[in-house]
């Protein structure tokens, strides 16, 4: 996982990303990486609960 904190608390997922991260481009290259759980993930004390977790921007227009 890149830039995800998960935590459960009783029934509460709380999935943390710190939105001020880059981490480049994605495979396409169409947009930039800021989180992603890199395909679908157990939950935490939850195995079997699944999560798939992607966060990006699209990347800043180049000056003319």
């Amino acid at each position: 996982m890149t830039n995800c904190d998960m935590s459960i608390d009783g029934n509460i997922l709380t999935i943390k990303v710190d939105i001020s991260k880059r981490y480049g481009p994605s495979n396409s290259g169409k947009t930039i990486v800021i989180a992603s759980t890199a395909g679908n993930v157990g939950a935490p004390e939850n195995p079997a609960v699944k999560i798939g977790l992607n966060v990006y921007t699209k990347p800043e227009a180049k000056p003319e």
